[in-house]
């Protein structure tokens, strides 16, 4: 039988020793008592679809969300962006594209990386690569003096999170095709002064660093000598190795040449898309987060659904048709009601479901530390899912996330907790080097 007697006082012949445990008890109790209630868990799977999207919401603006694939700056540079005046003004709700301030501040979305793309046809001429490159990144800096307010540029992580604080939205930047750098290494130098903090190594075609996913010309199997020594000083400077839009075998070669891990800025899981080498392998996918990387994914419906690009095909066909036999353009204004109708009708976009399928496939394969969100929004046209069609709409995606069982802290290394660590580690590496 329990000695009670024994538990309560278990020194009745050495009153110090007793004293002192009565005292240790006496603190025990005081200290159980003032302990905080242990945070209740929140069973998001058992709201309703619109209790779970207010939650979702709430979430997306407390906790910082980066984007890793923004193409705002060629957009700025394709609706006429002059130093002079900004005929493109993000600053307030735009009628087209993907990506403006409001939107951005509806969607809870606080870091998009701003792309710095790079056509591959600039490849052609000598110097027309990294003159572009400089002509978007001095775009985007301007976007950010003349909005002081709003926006704010962005160099590390910790530049985020003051941002955040301010309610601003950063912009951190990555040039999109290592192109830029042109033949002549210490422009990756150049390019780190400059702001960019990562290089997607290639682009549509292969450059001189490597060869391109899109490609079927493989010039070198993987990275050229050029490639090995630009992703050895993009680790010596601070600039995030990206993958995205590299041929497998330039992948492996990259993987086994870095010192720090890499990101895939703007893929998807190539299990949904057989074939289709611009996303990521389950091998590739794998090796990565043995790398500590982490995939970012796109949005893009081809690069969502294998099913999307025939699908659209056959709606855009009947379009074609429709304007032909009633002799009508795609200005008309009853050719647009009937589009938008017809489209609607015979809906080929995927959904947000589907993309939460590819953050499920990577968590599945290699867990909840190597995936976060690359959009490519206003880089894949009108492809966009059902519910994931601008900056606004990120908390669809979340409640989604949330009906599957995922935690407000998956939500949050997602959202910006695992590319953090990367870009930090990135960053400590080239502290290291100095």
């Amino acid at each position: 039988m329990l000695d009670l007697k024994a538990l309560i006082f278990p020194f009745p012949n050495q009153p110090y020793a007793m004293k002192k445990y009565v005292s240790l008890l006496a603190l025990a109790v005081v200290g159980f008592a003032c302990q905080p209630p242990a945070e209740e868990t929140v069973d998001y799977t058992a709201m309703s679809d619109a209790e779970r999207l207010e939650a979702a919401k709430e979430i997306a603006h407390k906790t910082i969300m980066v984007d890793g694939h923004v193409d705002l700056p060629y957009r700025m540079k394709v609706g006429g962006f002059t130093l002079q005046r900004e005929i493109l003004d993000v600053s307030v709700r735009t009628p087209d594209g993907n990506f403006d301030f409001p939107r951005s501040k509806e969607g809870g979305l606080d870091a998009p990386f701003m792309s710095i793309y790079i056509p591959a046809g600039n490849q052609q001429t000598p110097g027309a690569s990294k003159a572009l490159a400089d002509s978007l990144i001095m775009m985007t800096e301007r976007l950010a003096s003349t909005f002081p307010d709003k926006f704010a540029m962005a160099y590390s992580p910790s530049d985020v999170e003051a941002n955040f604080a301010k309610g601003l939205i950063s912009l951190p930047m990555g040039m999109e095709n290592g192109s830029g750098i042109e033949d002549d290494l210490s422009n990756v130098e150049y390019f780190a002064d400059r702001g960019i903090r990562y290089i997607t190594l290639t682009h549509g075609k292969a450059n001189l660093i490597g060869d391109s996913s899109y490609d079927t010309v493989r010039l070198y199997n993987g990275l050229s000598e050029f490639g090995e020594q630009v992703v050895k000083e993009m680790n010596r400077v601070g600039i995030m190795v990206d993958l995205s839009h590299v041929s497998d075998e330039t992948f492996k070669d990259a993987l086994a040449i870095t010192k720090v891990p890499v990101i895939a800025s703007h893929s998807s899981a190539r299990k949904f898309t057989p074939g289709f080498e611009r996303n990521m392998s389950d091998e590739l996918i794998k090796a990565m987060a043995e790398n500590g990387g982490v995939v970012m994914i796109n949005f893009g419906g081809s690069f969502i659904d294998s099913a999307y690009a025939a699908g659209s095909s056959k709606v855009r066909e009947h379009l074609v048709n429709y304007m032909a036999e009633n002799n009508l353009s795609r200005g008309d204004s009853a050719f647009k009601a009937y589009a938008a109708e017809y489209t609607a009708a015979n809906n080929p976009f995927p959904t947000v479901q589907k993309v939460a399928d590819h953050i499920d496939h990577v968590v599945s394969l290699v867990g909840i530390d190597h995936v976060g969100f690359g959009s490519d929004f206003d880089g894949v046209g009108d492809s966009l899912p059902t519910g994931l069609k601008d900056v606004s709409m990120f908390p669809n995606l979340i409640a989604e996330l949330l009906k599957r069982g995922y935690s407000e802290e998956d939500i949050a290394k997602i959202c910006y907790k695992n590319v953090f660590r990367v870009w930090q580690a990135v960053e400590d590496y080239a502290a290291s080097q100095s």
